[in-house]
């Protein structure tokens, strides 16, 4: 058997997913470790248009295990929010936006990459 992955938006798979919010900085490190760590290892990623927080799309269910302090993973299942291109809510615009990202962030590697932002912002402005 073969199996394709699509980087055509209009492809995408029609599946659930739940968001985990984080604070804007904490978030904008982590997505830079993700990169970092592999153009695969992130998934698409809302922000607000106040900057104050950013959405990783992970896959449905983790909120139920979801325990990063700092941090918000919320269920969409049933209310209809999936991958796809058009922005789910006013305000929000995408910082990776679906069809340039995996479908959904892994997270355990997203667990990993936000404590490692949290080190990095407390060594920063332990510097300060």
């Amino acid at each position: 058997m073969t199996t394709r992955r699509s980087r055509d938006p209009l492809e995408l798979p029609n599946t659930e997913c739940d968001v985990v919010t984080v604070p804007a900085r904490q978030g904008l490190e982590a997505v830079d470790i993700l990169r970092r760590g592999g153009a695969d290892a992130v998934g698409p990623v809302l922000h607000d248009h106040g900057c104050d927080t950013l959405g990783f799309l992970v896959p449905p269910g983790t909120a139920a295990a979801w325990d990063v302090p700092g941090s918000v993973c919320t269920e969409t299942d049933g209310r209809g929010l999936r991958p796809v291109p058009e922005l789910p809510a006013e305000g929000a615009d995408w910082l990776l936006p679906p069809g340039e990202a995996e479908p959904a962030t892994d997270p355990a590697v997203l667990r990993e990459a936000l404590d490692e932002a949290q080190r990095m912002i407390e060594a920063a402005d332990g510097c300060a």
